[in-house]
């Protein structure tokens, strides 16, 4: 299947960076709330995100240091729990933190905005799923990065082809190259080392596309080709599964999966460590972790 890039999914190439992260949570809420709606279950009604705002403090300051925007749905009909959160937030990194940013040598100040998001499915033959896509500024240099990447508990090749067909349509409008390089970023990043096993079946993983010459619009227009290709993949696969039956046993692999996915997040995830070091949302950075799982 290939996907056209005049789906009707996309949004006005005007926006700057900030305003595209902000529409872009605004559409793929609404097609999660779409996709939630399409089945009938005898215990819950079709979800809806809750929006909460919040602003940034630094180290006490007054002052405008951004913010950004939670959305959760929790205990819809395919989506037990859903977390997109938005974010546009500015300031000064830790001394000791901003040794690792690219272009802090001289000055500590920064500005980063983006939108990240996990769902956590209820069937568990619907896919986990996560999406990332920001842009940060330092004194010295700007950047993009993100990615998307699938954990099955119960994995078909299938959707797994599909997935990554997916992504490498929309790394090969940018670099013919891309796609294998990111796959293989993909594939190391999310690696559970002390598993020893991955923590899904990949996708794509990118960071420090620096913005050099006039390459601004093209590194922009590939990173909102890359949200908005995960939306059309993965909600393609969620209505695919979405009315397999399952029972107990499935379940039961269901919460182990999650398990091993609340590990990297809390142990490996780069999006957590960065919003720990900059004062970020406590409840934004773990909206990622699953409702319920279990370990043995």
């Amino acid at each position: 299947m290939s996907f056209s890039h005049a789906h009707p999914l996309k949004i006005s190439e005007e926006f700057s960076p900030k305003e595209w992260f902000r529409s872009l949570q605004e559409t793929i809420t609404q097609e999660i709330e779409k996709i939630d709606a399409e089945i009938d279950h005898p215990n819950f009604n079709p979800g809806q995100f809750e929006f909460t705002e919040w602003h940034r403090r630094e180290d006490n300051q007054e002052g405008d240091f951004g913010g950004g925007r939670i959305a959760v749905m929790r205990k819809g009909r395919v989506f037990e729990k859903a977390g997109v959160a938005f974010a546009d937030v500015k300031g000064n990194f830790p001394k000791e933190f901003a040794k690792q940013i690219p272009g802090c040598t001289d000055s500590t100040e920064f500005t980063a905005t983006g939108i990240s998001l996990v769902f956590h499915p209820r069937n568990p033959y619907v896919p986990i799923v996560h999406m990332n896509t920001r842009f940060i500024t330092t004194k010295g240099r700007s950047w993009f990065g993100g990615g998307a990447d699938l954990t099955p508990v119960m994995p078909f090749e299938e959707d797994t082809a599909f997935f990554h067909h997916a992504m490498k349509e929309v790394c090969d409008t940018y670099d013919k190259k891309a796609y294998t390089e990111f796959k293989e970023w993909c594939d190391e990043y999310f690696y559970i080392k002390h598993r020893g096993e991955t923590r899904g079946v990949g996708g794509i993983f990118y960071d420090y596309l620096f913005v050099e010459g006039d390459n601004f619009n093209d590194l922009f227009a590939f990173t909102k080709d890359v949200g908005l290709q995960f939306l059309r993949a993965y909600a393609a696969i969620a209505r695919r599964r979405y009315h397999h039956a399952y029972g107990d046993e499935e379940q039961h692999a269901q919460f182990i999966k999650r398990s091993r996915y609340a590990e990297f997040n809390l142990v490996y995830d780069r999006g957590i460590k960065f919003g720990l070091n900059t004062n970020g949302n406590i409840d934004a950075m773990f909206m990622s972790l699953p409702p319920l799982c279990g370990w043995e």
